[in-house]
């Protein structure tokens, strides 16, 4: 049985641990954006961001898309912080908003975009972002949980008791 204070039972969040992941995954994000507009632009010959006179590399909004998706990921680094530190069960209700929010960044293209090519590639790079800022954010809130050893070792002593 855990103790009479649940407070006390509580993970703690190491929260350099937490921004380390999410400035890893903000690298990871920006990379993804990078090598969806290349794979885009110069295996797939769609414009995607620049016209298509700009080159494989495009123009300076290549490194904007880029850097836009850095900034989320980090905005997402403190939501799941905040999220940490006041809400039960925070990775649920994290993936949920980051499942929502990705869904909004696949819907809007489409009142923006006029080609067709250009708007499938758009959207699934926006998934492809929203779902590596998600799944990566989430083992980072796995690595920077740490339970007190009192709860490890109620636990232990639970399992024990259950496996008879």
């Amino acid at each position: 049985m855990l103790s009479q204070y649940p407070e006390q039972d509580m993970p703690e969040i190491d929260a350099g641990r937490l921004w380390a992941g999410g400035a890893a995954t903000a690298v990871v994000a920006a990379l993804v954006a990078v090598v969806g507009i290349l794979f885009a632009r110069g295996v797939l010959h769609v414009a995607v961001f620049a016209p298509q006179h700009a080159g494989v590399w495009g123009n300076a909004n290549t490194f904007a898309y880029a850097a836009v998706a850095a900034i989320a990921a980090l905005a997402a680094t403190g939501v799941l912080h905040f999220l940490l530190t006041t809400t039960p069960r925070a990775t649920v209700f994290f993936g949920w908003i980051m499942v929502l929010l990705t869904i909004i960044a696949i819907v809007v293209p489409w009142s923006v975009i006029t080609t067709r090519t250009t708007l499938v590639a758009t959207t699934t790079l926006n998934a492809l972002i929203g779902l590596a800022i998600t799944s990566l954010l989430i083992g980072a809130a796995s690595g920077a949980r740490s339970y007190p050893r009192r709860r490890y070792d109620q636990l232990a002593q639970d399992t024990r008791e259950w496996n008879g």
